[in-house]
């Protein structure tokens, strides 16, 4: 009897329950979906495809994927390598392939000087919202024949397209010839970089290509983009980064420096102290003799 008076009375609760119908004050049915975010949907990249569903794909590896900075470090040429995978005979058209290497990026300011009463000032000033300190690109061609204008916009690979978009409001009419002084300041100091041509592509399957990099790198974590093409079009990007560090006694005064401060003043006081006084007795005894 227990048994039987619980089950109608589990009964009569999912009746109740089931006849109230929910009144939140939305106007929504129940099974209506509620619009959370608007979505945004981007243009079909070889990224977002299946790889098994690709025609061809990159396989590729560097010749070292770190880089310590010491006291004798100058520069060094980094090997990139590797083969163009297919699971079907090779397809018509042109290919071909870009490789760039980029370091982090920064803010900065772009200033034009002028001379007012004989003396050069700032005036006019740019500000970029990131720009890589280190931009190598290496292709197999001349950029502007196997690489259209579209998809040099989505990837960012051109040399002009690597600085990022201008932060804050632009106080100058036209902030292109900011951009180019840029480019063209460090294209002489060998931080940016366009060789045409650099990348062998053997039977358009094998490839290779060298990449020196400065004396003058700055830490962090560098990015290394390989772009397969077609016809004009990125049908694959393969990507691998390179840390860069400095190691031994530069990273450690390095380290010392920025964690303590007063510690590594204090040291660099007691070296000027101890190299004046050392200096100090050698002339003395220079004057003796």
């Amino acid at each position: 009897m227990r048994r039987i008076a619980a089950f109608l009375l589990a009964l009569s609760f999912c009746g109740a329950t089931n006849a109230q119908s929910p009144d939140t004050g939305t106007g929504q049915t129940e099974g209506e979906a509620v619009p959370v975010y608007p979505v945004t949907v981007f243009p079909p990249s070889p990224e977002s495809e299946d790889k098994e569903q690709r025609g061809e794909r990159v396989v590729a590896g560097l010749s070292q994927d770190s880089v310590g900075i010491t006291a004798r470090y100058d520069r060094m040429d980094i090997l990139i390598y590797g083969a163009i995978k297919r699971e079907a005979p090779i397809p018509s058209g042109s290919l071909d392939v870009i490789v760039t290497v980029e370091a982090p990026s920064r803010p900065l300011t772009i200033w034009r000087k002028e001379r007012k009463a004989g003396i050069w000032i700032n005036s006019e000033k740019v500000e970029i919202g990131a720009a890589p300190g280190f931009y190598a690109v290496a292709s197999s061609a001349p950029l502007d024949e196997i690489l259209q204008p579209d998809w040099d916009r989505r990837y960012r690979i051109s040399l002009p397209l690597a600085l990022r978009a201008y932060a804050g409001q632009i106080a100058v009419k036209d902030a292109v010839p900011f951009t180019e002084a840029l480019i063209r300041i460090r294209e002489s100091n060998g931080l940016y970089r366009l060789d045409e041509g650099a990348v062998k592509l053997v039977d358009q399957t094998l490839f290779r290509a060298d990449v020196r990099l400065p004396a003058n790198l700055i830490e962090g974590d560098y990015k290394t983009r390989i772009f397969l093409l077609r016809d004009g079009k990125v049908i694959d990007v393969y990507r691998a980064p390179i840390e860069v560090r400095k190691v031994g006694l530069e990273r450690w005064l390095y380290r010392l420096a920025f964690d303590q401060p007063l510690v590594y003043g204090l040291m660099s006081l007691a070296v000027a102290v101890f190299a004046g006084w050392g200096a100090s007795a050698a002339f003395r005894k220079l004057r003796r003799v």
